[in-house]
């Protein structure tokens, strides 16, 4: 069997370590060639030394001669910033790409990997939230698959393997609803940013927790699965299931609904992008059904989460919107964590953003790029 060859990028969060780890449990089928990380050099360097990739890739080039004498003993390329990421992906070594990166910053290598034909395993929903047509559009032209690594997008992807596009009446998205879905909207506003890192079921990185307990993670994967699966919107529902067990689910035309279910593991959704259209035998937990006999459902509350409803409205309005969406959560997150503004007050500055961004109906890569630009510069502006 020939191993596939993998660049991991962004090897240090949550889902490229867990990534790492289906490798290790796998090595008679998978191979590290890249790993890049944004500014955790100690973790890269620790991971470039188990695993010996081909190459591995700092963003901040201000840590590149740490990264490249704690590794000049071993026969490793070492690389440094942006742009060199965007370089490395296009070797013709990789076979699949594992986008791992955290928001906006996926974008540029990840059209540079689909470009220089590579299998895509999708992890960085905001690529698909900011340049949806234009990523589905390069991987039809270049003939390369996007296999989601999101569990309610693993989810959905397996529930319609076999199937034909036009049964599909509706998706339905489960969400957890987070930390804080019982909390009334005064509590909403004085929840801390400890609170907030406080997922009840998943294990995830910074960002995305947050992004988690505001729901705009749901209205993310919502707009991620109209590019993925082709849907409209109108058809996409999101669903609380505080449990986690259900992954998501598919409405077909004659009525029948197919589920996928699963314990709460990303290295499950992992391996079978990575392993597609085969499954691989893991030791990982199964579901218990006679303990999981109390699966729950309830409406989103977008009054007391309005960040579903921007998304919502953010897809509708179409265009670069998504992009300004995506960009003015990026900055109102950061200022989260840093104790500048409160919880309830992201989604209102957000908000505010999307009424004064410029809107362009047909946007190509620059005006992504000019986008992205403008909305922070509005977000911070609104923040001062």
């Amino acid at each position: 069997m020939k191993k596939k060859q993998l660049a991991i990028l962004g090897s240090t969060g949550s889902i490229g370590t867990q990534t790492l780890e289906v490798v290790k449990a796998n090595p008679e089928r998978f191979e590290v060639y890249l790993l890049t990380a944004n500014n955790n050099a100690d973790l890269l360097i620790s991971q470039a030394r188990m695993f010996v990739p081909e190459m591995v890739v700092i963003a901040n080039e201000k840590k590149y001669p740490e990264v490249r004498e704690a590794l000049e003993d071993l026969p490793i390329k070492v690389w440094a910033g942006t742009d060199a990421i965007t370089q490395a992906v296009q070797h013709p070594d990789i076979d699949i790409v594992v986008t791992a990166m955290v928001g906006y910053s996926g974008l540029r290598p990840t059209i540079s990997a689909i470009k220089a034909g590579k299998a895509i395993a999708l992890a960085n929903k905001e690529t698909l939230v900011v340049a949806g047509e234009l990523i589905t559009r390069l991987a039809v032209e270049n003939k390369m698959p996007i296999l989601p690594v999101d569990s309610e997008h693993s989810a959905i992807f397996q529930c319609i393997v076999g199937e034909r596009a036009g049964d599909v009446e509706k998706i339905i998205l489960t969400a957890s609803g987070g930390p804080f879905r019982q909390h009334t909207a005064g509590q909403l506003e004085r929840v801390t940013r400890q609170e907030a890192l406080l997922h009840p079921n998943w294990k995830m990185g910074t960002k995305i927790t947050i992004d988690s307990a505001s729901l705009m993670n749901k209205g993310f994967e919502m707009i991620e699965a109209k590019w993925l699966f082709g849907i409209d919107p109108a058809a996409i529902e999101v669903v609380v299931h505080p449990q986690s067990v259900i992954h998501s689910m598919v409405q077909f035309t004659d009525g029948s609904v197919k589920a996928q279910l699963g314990m709460p593991d990303m290295k499950i959704p992992i391996q079978y992008a990575l392993s597609f259209p085969e499954r691989i035998k893991n030791d990982l937990p199964r579901v218990d059904f006679l303990a999981s006999n109390n699966l729950t459902f309830e409406k989103p509350d977008t009054g007391r989460f309005p960040n579903l409803r921007l998304a919502y409205e953010a897809i509708g309005q179409g265009g670069n919107m998504p992009c300004v969406l995506n960009a003015a959560n990026e900055v109102v997150v950061e200022a989260f964590l840093c104790n500048q503004i409160s919880f309830t007050a992201m989604s209102s500055v957000i908000e505010d953003v999307m009424g004064k961004a410029s809107f362009v109906a047909r946007p190509r890569y620059d005006d992504f790029v000019a986008t992205d630009n403008e909305a922070r510069c509005i977000a911070r502006s609104l923040l001062k």
